[in-house]
């Protein structure tokens, strides 16, 4: 029994003059990144009483660390297994090439304060269509679309291309058929 306890003595011994001769013997960076590690590991469990949670910005330090040093020490290292922080670094690649919150192709959507106007236009002059009310649009230096126009007008309901009422003219001589046909109508002297 005696025997067993001090060879397991001698044998921690060993283990720890072999670990400090290695430490003499490393560059001064992996130490520096070990040291850095082991003090974000105490401020982390400094934080945290019960379970050690690793917060993003703890597992981006992690993973920034492990880059300088070895794979081999990083089972001494770190809380995690190597696995852990080749996931955490998959994680942290895979975003940087994630596409899903960019714009989506196409048109950008028109701006509202421009959707507004050209309805107000449309409402405020009844007889005009939308190729008149994108003229008036491009007079403004508004770049908008014909087919926008339209667009915009057919969503609030109001018909883009509105065709004039029939104005009943009281003039002698004129029928309303001829007031329908393309023939020019005679000049009426007072």
């Amino acid at each position: 029994m005696a025997g067993q306890v001090l060879l397991k003595i001698v044998y921690l011994l060993v283990c720890r003059m072999l670990g400090l001769a290695v430490l003499v013997f490393r560059g001064n960076r992996a130490k520096d990144a070990e040291l850095l590690v082991v003090r974000h590991e105490n401020a982390v469990l400094r934080r945290h009483v019960n379970r050690v949670r690793y917060e993003p910005a703890d597992r981006i330090w992690f993973t920034a660390l492990a880059r300088l040093l070895p794979r081999r020490r990083w089972t001494e290292v770190f809380l995690v297994t190597p696995a852990t922080l080749l996931a955490w670094h998959r994680k942290l690649a895979a975003n940087k090439y994630d596409t899903s919150n960019r714009r989506q192709p196409g048109r950008a959507p028109t701006a509202p304060s421009i959707a507004r106007f050209v309805v107000r236009l449309a409402t405020e002059n009844h007889l005009w269509g939308y190729r008149r009310i994108h003229g008036e649009l491009a007079k403004m230096g508004v770049a908008v679309a014909p087919s926008t126009v339209r667009e915009i007008l057919h969503a609030a309901g109001i018909d883009p291309a509105p065709r004039p009422v029939a104005v009943q003219l009281c003039v002698p001589g004129i029928s309303s058929m001829a007031l329908t046909s393309r023939v020019a109508l005679p000049a009426i002297r007072p």
